[in-house]
């Protein structure tokens, strides 16, 4: 196994125990236990762990995509997925809210419709 391999599968592992955490969040939210110790640290470890997977997909981008080498080729099956998963964790963790309420113009649309 080649580093690049390794380094695919270390970002699989860490999107795994996110989405562990993440889940495990959840189970606690919905059996009325959230403010407990075990989920203060489950959504510790969900934060700690959703900016190390954003690090370390934004490594792999600048090493596939670095103009100066053409490493295109390099795209297999797992990073495809990885890449598709990363668009959707930067969608899902987005500010919207700041988006939403500080743009002018989608407030002036906001209003419009509201009338």
């Amino acid at each position: 196994m080649n580093k690049y391999d390794m380094y695919i599968s270390l970002i699989f592992a860490i999107k795994i125990a996110f989405i562990l955490m993440t889940v495990s969040h959840i189970y606690m939210k919905a059996s009325s236990k959230m403010n407990t110790d075990l989920d203060k640290k489950f959504v510790y470890w969900k934060d700690r762990l959703e900016f190390i997977f954003i690090a370390l997909m934004s490594i792999l981008l600048i090493y596939v995509f670095n103009p100066r080498r053409d490493r295109t080729a390099m795209i297999d099956g797992e990073t495809k997925l990885l890449f598709y998963l990363f668009g959707f964790v930067l969608m899902i963790t987005g500010k919207w809210g700041d988006f939403i309420h500080e743009t002018k113009w989608l407030s002036y649309i906001q209003q419009s419709v509201g009338k």
